[in-house]
């Protein structure tokens, strides 16, 4: 006789006290904090300053009439080209590094040239090479120009190597992480048939990992083209270098001509990267919380060999020689005896004596703020970026995208295209001005400290993360948005139920990493009277107070190895 009864288990409903709800607990708790550090919420609290509101007045009216004299577009004209090859000699220069770099600090690297049990050994020279980069790698490269200023004096060169040095630590830890991602069983399908590890190395795994890599210099070299622009403060030239210049004359007019200029450029090289990208198949320039594996490039897609591609390559490789002649560099200055004498004066400073108990108080303090207005900046650019990546998505509101079907009536089609082009605009502006300048401008109308700096960095990187953002929504995987539409969602129920639960973990994975990225801008601010460590740092340069100066940034170092370790943790957190 057949036993037609069946036990039937249900599982036990998952606890709602997990790794994920403590984790989002504590960001929150730690973001009311922050908020109330910058000032929101204190009873009386003096933000705003009324008294410069008709200077902003006269700042926002100038943007209709900028400066289009013949001598100073020619003017800007030069500039830009002096960003341009900044930037385009520190990619360069910074990948070359980060390749080296990424190779050495990659722990499959080791296991490929040090195989069998020598696990400790693997292990200690990863983590050495990794420590070695981590220090080039939290100083912003600002920091570096003033540091490589005393030395190389006002020298072409200044902005180059600021550029590279942090960029390259920045590109190794990245590159390797992409290599450690990498499905290796093309690498030790060769090792075991004999072959040597370094051409092992070559052709087993790199050419699967060139994808990504390429990618990320991309998007590097779009992130070193507004790195030269800010490296225009300290008078290295360029764009940045004019646009301080008529800020501080109060020349609206010329303001606004850079700041066009600048718009103009990085809208060029952002749309050369994104269409040569879109062409070799890659769909994203920044691929991060990606399973071990995953690549940026659908199987199905492989790159088109058209004549723009050729074309690009050729004008990236003759761009470098190029930027090398309009900057006139010459590397012999490096080993001048000038530049001898300056390095050892640096270093002969010594270390620098224990603060007092009341300068490590000022310390703490300062750190807090700094970290406060990390938090604040990342949180208000993630919110902002999250809400105005929808409509600057191609496959939103276009006919045919995810909330417009085909043969689903609505508004015209000019009132979708019209959409797209105004937030892609708001993100490019946004993103495009360097977050020092959002700050003096930000000065006009509110009283110095934590607030205005946290709404500079959260302009400058509201920009960034929105187009990232947008991306992932470009690349999102269409179906159960389709479902939903087919059976009769309204659109905010398709972004709440079909899009959102997809994209956010790479939303919140995108925002983490710029945190990280925000807490080393906090210095920039800083230095343009925003408050913070920043700001002390400028006290201290300003009086040649050197030791202090080593003591702040060591401080500043500290941190940035915290909010490193902790935006790793929580971005583990979010992959589980």
């Amino acid at each position: 006789m057949v036993n037609t009864q069946q036990t039937i288990t249900i599982p036990l409903r998952p606890s709602l006290w997990n790794p994920k709800t403590v984790s989002a607990l504590a960001v929150l708790v730690a973001l009311g904090l922050a908020a109330y550090q910058a000032g929101l919420g204190w009873p009386g609290a003096e933000l705003i300053n009324l008294g410069g509101w008709p200077q902003m007045r006269e700042f926002l009216a100038a943007s209709l009439r900028p400066d289009l004299s013949p001598e100073f577009v020619a003017l800007m004209g030069r500039a830009a080209l002096v960003t341009l090859a900044y930037a385009v000699l520190g990619t360069a220069l910074s990948v070359a590094l980060g390749l080296v770099g990424g190779l050495l600090s990659s722990a499959v690297w080791w296991q490929t040239v040090i195989p069998g049990q020598a696990s400790g050994l693997r292990r200690s020279l990863w983590l050495g090479v990794r420590g070695l980069l981590a220090f080039p790698r939290a100083i912003h490269e600002l920091i570096w120009g003033l540091v490589l200023l005393q030395v190389l004096g006002l020298n072409p060169l200044v902005g180059v190597l600021a550029i590279a040095i942090p960029f390259g630590a920045i590109v190794a830890k990245v590159f390797s992480e992409i290599l450690d991602e990498t499905p290796p069983e093309p690498l030790h399908a060769l090792l075991n048939a004999g072959t040597p590890p370094l051409a092992a190395f070559v052709y087993g795994l790199l050419p699967q990992a060139l994808p990504n890599l390429l990618s990320y210099t991309f998007y590097r070299f779009e992130c070193s083209l507004r790195a030269s622009a800010v490296l225009g403060i300290i008078g290295a030239g360029g764009l940045g270098y004019e646009i301080f210049l008529s800020l501080q004359s109060l020349r609206y007019e010329q303001l606004w001509t850079g700041f066009y200029a600048l718009i103009v450029l990085n809208g060029a090289v952002d749309a050369w990267s994104a269409l040569v990208r879109r062409r070799m198949g890659f769909t994203s320039r920044l691929d991060i919380n990606r399973k071990p594996g995953a690549s940026s490039r659908p199987a199905h897609q492989a790159p088109r060999q058209d004549g723009f591609l050729k074309l690009s390559w050729v004008g990236a490789i003759a761009a470098i020689p190029l930027s090398w002649w309009w900057l006139r560099l010459d590397v012999g200055v490096l080993w001048s005896a000038r530049t001898q004498r300056l390095l050892g004066e640096l270093l002969g400073t010594g270390w620098p004596p224990l603060p007092s108990w009341a300068e490590l108080v000022n310390l703490a303090r300062l750190s807090w703020l700094t970290v406060a207005m990390s938090m604040v900046a990342i949180a208000l650019a993630g919110l902002g970026g999250i809400l105005v990546s929808l409509p600057a998505a191609q496959n939103f509101l276009l006919p045919g995208g995810l909330l417009r079907p085909i043969g689903q009536r609505g508004e015209s089609a000019w009132v979708a295209y019209t959409l797209l082009g105004l937030s892609r605009l708001v993100l490019l502006i946004s993103r495009a001005i360097p977050a020092p300048i959002w700050a003096l401008v930000l000065l006009y109308m509110l009283f110095p400290g934590v607030l205005p700096g946290a709404l500079a960095l959260a302009l400058h990187n509201f920009g960034i993360l929105g187009r990232l953002m947008a991306e992932v929504n470009e690349n999102l995987d269409d179906r159960p948005v389709r479902a939903l539409s087919t059976l009769g969602a309204s659109p905010s129920a398709i972004v709440a139920y079909g899009i959102l639960p997809q994209n956010l973990g790479r939303f919140l994975a995108y925002i983490l990493y710029r945190w990280e990225v925000c807490l080393r801008e906090t210095v920039i601010v800083g230095l343009v009277g925003a408050g913070g460590l920043g700001r002390l740092l400028t006290e201290q340069i300003s009086s040649f107070d050197y030791s202090g100066v080593m003591i702040t940034l060591g401080v500043f170092v500290v941190l940035t190895f915290g909010v490193d370790a902790v935006s790793q943790r929580l971005r583990g957190v979010l992959r589980e």
